[in-house]
């Protein structure tokens, strides 16, 4: 609330400098709070309505903080007492500057106000009496010199005056020694002490202020008798200049008065007169027989600059006369104060997002020298993103230059120099502490762009399977991770079904028991997202493959016993005669799935063998008479897994008499195969002309980029390239496992003959021979090439395409099965 009655006695002496940009009022000292300064906020052209969300507020140091702003009306107010004397003391221009800061954006003022004096001290005379001692002799026109009284005011305030009660023997002459009026009393009649010994006055000082305050002291005048001269000093004003900061004991001046007396009366004492201030006393010392003036205290240029010495020289006699010279001490300064600095407004913590100019800190320095010493630069170190930028004179303001970025650094460490231009200049340090407070801008990376895991089927579910990590750089709740599994589906089911994540470790776990023959692979696709606003997150995926097992034991496909209980075998076989083919299978894979083949059990061990690897039953010897016509074997088949599993078959054979008999049952599979001859040959026929179409169309391309002088290299290395592609072939059924299988049938001798292969390259090929009824009769059918791992498992169920086509061989039916035989084999 404003002091209403204390508006009127405010100086409306505010002005705007343009030159400068500084605002300066006038205000009286000893203000009620609550008076009114000015409207800051109408005369820097702001909107009352934006002090508050702009932080207009004041910055500066004692005595400013006597004032203060109302930031609802925008009013400069007095807030407390301010006392002119104690503030500025006797300077003649009193100005308090107040720093005014404002944001968004960033504005600095400076406002000074200047505190007008009041007529608020009366002047005051240091004794309440000054006694004088006039010798009776003194003649008319002598004149004594009076204790000065004091008035802490100024200018039109301060000491005017002084006025003497009227008398007939004396009057009042004012004296003027710069600044300093002194009174002398002078003599207009002469004295006779014997008419009156002693006269009593009243010295009243007088000052401009309005109301007049006035002080008073009396005057005593005892009058002596003769001696009648006075010491003289060769000058009245002696100039003497020191530097500030001198010794101890430097001598300043040695001082020189003359008595013209004799005896006594010319032996002259010195002495500080009692016009000198203490502070005079405290510096400063004579020597009373020499007149020698001393140092004897610090002297300070940024205290007082110049210091008025009266010396009073009296002589000895009985009725000693004194005469009084000024001696003025001008100080030197000498650059001796290192430069204050003062930090305002530090900003502890800024965000590593923010923009370019943002306040950082205010910097006001000081330098209490004068003139070149003064002049104070500051700088910040390098390599920093802050610049240091002046608003006025000795006032900077750091702000930032450069983007932050926090996961680089976290906390800056600035060290403000400031340095004065004296010789030697001296320098300041300020350490401001800057931390970056941080913002998600770092999405989570995970250390892999993908993960493979292996597992082992038929585990356990609700077991960990592997594990993915991600990092975030940044910190606190931007780096919070949280992992997901995103939604997707593995043959229609949902993924969740078959792994779920830890969301905090990132550790996977299995739902259900995998089967490496229902599913060999699958992929999670897995995302790890931080806490921060706003949500940031990343994406990696998990190869999941399925381990096989061995879990499942061989499957006997072929021959099965009650589908095919009984084996024909005429008497007359050869040793090596075909009997019979084992097919079986096995779900594994690799070693799991290749299977051995032995007779466990036998009518008689010595007359058939079993090929390990194929499951071909061939006679060992020829029969003999003595052999039973009806053998019996026991087969086992076991695959190469650990533990190894197993099963087996028993096949009946029968030694028939008449191979006729055998023959004699061919009939019924042949004619079952008639119906799709003609389709089998119509589509041999049309991939032999296509294949024949695109080889001629290579051998042109071929004829047409090679030039005609390197046919005969060409030549060369198509030999080589159709023999390496040859070696390649050979080498390729080299590596593959091979497993010629006949299977027999009771209506044929041996009707079928399937040749699996599964090699490096993953291929299988199948061939099957049916015999027909008739002698030299051979129905052969091809299955082309298929790779059981390139589709998962739809690869493994896939059939392939089949072309048929008739055989026609005049020689014996079991000759050519050997010969086809011993080719793939090779």
């Amino acid at each position: 609330m404003l002091n209403k009655p204390a508006i009127p006695s405010i100086f409306l002496l505010c002005f705007w400098n343009l030159a400068t940009g500084q605002l300066r009022y006038s205000i009286p000292e000893e203000q009620e709070p609550g008076a009114l300064v000015g409207n800051i906020a109408q005369d820097l052209g702001l909107n009352v309505e934006e002090l508050t969300r702009r932080k207009f507020r004041i910055v500066s140091d004692s005595p400013a903080q006597n004032l203060n702003v109302d930031l609802k009306s925008g009013l400069l107010i007095v807030e407390g007492r301010i006392d002119r004397e104690q503030l500025c003391g006797q300077s003649s221009t009193c100005l308090v500057p107040v720093q005014v800061v404002i944001e968004n954006p960033v504005e600095q003022y400076r406002v000074d106000v200047e505190i007008l004096d009041i007529n608020d001290n009366p002047p005051r005379f240091p004794v309440s009496e000054i006694r004088l001692e006039i010798a009776e002799s003194a003649i008319p026109g002598t004149r004594f010199l009076l204790q000065n009284a004091h008035d802490s005011d100024v200018q039109a305030n301060s000491l005017r005056t002084y006025q003497l009660t009227p008398n007939d023997h004396f009057s009042l002459d004012v004296q003027f020694r710069g600044e300093t009026k002194l009174p002398e009393l002078k003599l207009d009649m002469s004295l006779d002490r014997e008419e009156q010994s002693e006269h009593s006055l009243l010295l009243t000082a007088l000052d401009g202020g309005s109301p007049m305050r006035t002080g008073t002291t009396h005057v005593i005048i005892n009058v002596l008798d003769i001696n009648d001269n006075a010491p003289v000093f060769e000058q009245s004003l002696y100039v003497v200049n020191l530097t500030e900061n001198v010794s101890s004991g430097s001598l300043v001046i040695k001082l020189n008065a003359t008595d013209l007396d004799e005896g006594s009366n010319d032996d002259i004492v010195y002495s500080f007169s009692s016009y000198n201030k203490e502070r005079i006393r405290e510096l400063f010392s004579i020597d009373a027989i020499s007149g020698e003036i001393r140092v004897s205290g610090m002297l300070d240029f940024e205290e007082v600059s110049t210091y008025d010495i009266d010396v009073e020289a009296k002589d000895k006699s009985s009725y000693p006369l004194s005469t009084h010279c000024n001696v003025r001490v001008n100080i030197k300064d000498l650059n001796d104060n290192a430069p204050n600095i003062t930090l305002n407004s530090i900003a502890k913590e800024v965000r590593e997002d923010a923009s370019r100019g943002t306040l950082i800190a205010l910097i006001n320095v000081k330098d209490k020298d004068s003139h070149e010493n003064a002049y104070v630069d500051c700088r910040i170190s390098p390599n920093l993103p802050f610049v240091l930028k002046s608003s006025f004179k000795n006032s900077y303001m750091l702000v930032l230059n450069d983007p932050l970025d926090r996961e680089r650094a976290s906390e800056y460490k600035i060290v403000v120099t400031c340095y004065d231009r004296g010789n030697p200049p001296l320098t300041s340090n300020a350490n401001i502490v800057v931390h970056v407070s941080d913002i998600n801008d770092n999405a989570p990376r995970f250390l892999q762009p993908s993960y493979t895991i292996y597992v082992m089927e038929n585990n356990a579910p609700g077991n960990s399977i592997g594990v993915v990590r991600a990092f975030d750089p940044d910190v606190d709740e931007n780096s919070h991770l949280s992992y997901s599994i995103e939604e997707s589906e593995v043959k229609g089911t949902p993924i969740s079904s078959y792994v779920s994540i830890n969301s905090k470790t990132g550790v996977i776990y299995s739902q259900k028991k995998f089967d490496y023959e229902q599913l060999k692979h699958f992929q999670v696709h897995i995302q790890a997202q931080d806490g921060g606003v706003p949500l940031l997150s990343s994406n990696t995926t998990a190869n999941v493959i399925i381990l096989d097992q061995n879990d499942n034991p061989p499957i006997i496909k072929m021959p099965k016993s009650m589908n095919y209980p009984q084996i024909a075998v005429p008497r007359s076989a050869a040793p090596r005669h075909l009997t019979a083919k084992i097919i079986a299978s096995d779900a594994d894979s690799g070693q799991n799935a290749r299977l051995f083949y032995q007779i466990v059990q036998a009518t008689d061990l010595s007359l058939f063998t079993v090929s390990h690897n194929s499951g071909e039953v061939r006679t060992a010897r020829h029969f003999k008479d003595s052999d039973d016509i009806s053998q019996k074997l026991v087969i086992q088949v076991s695959d190469s897994g650990h533990p190894p599993l197993s099963g087996t078959v028993t096949l009946t054979i029968s030694v028939a008499e008449q191979s006729a008999e055998i023959r004699s049952n061919f009939a019924e599979p042949h004619e079952e195969l008639e119906n799709v001859t003609d389709l089998a040959f119509h589509i041999v026929i049309t991939l032999g002309v296509l294949s024949f179409i695109l080889l001629a169309i290579i051998v042109v391309l071929i004829a047409l980029i090679w030039p005609v002088n390197r046919h005969i290299a060409f030549s060369r290395r198509c030999v080589r390239c159709c023999w390496a592609s040859e070696f390649e072939t050979k080498n390729r059924f080299q590596g593959s496992n091979v497993n010629l299988q006949i299977v027999p049938d009771p209506k044929v001798i041996a009707n079928v003959l399937e040749v699996e292969g599964n090699g490096s390259v993953l291929d299988a090929y199948q061939y099957k021979l049916h015999s027909a009824p008739q002698v030299g009769a051979l129905e052969y059918m091809v299955v082309v090439p298929f790779s059981p791992g390139t589709s998962g498992i739809n690869a493994r169920n896939s059939r392939p395409t089949l072309a048929e086509r008739d055989i026609r061989a005049t020689n014996d039916w079991l000759t050519k099965m050997n010969k086809v035989s011993a080719h793939i084999e090779l």
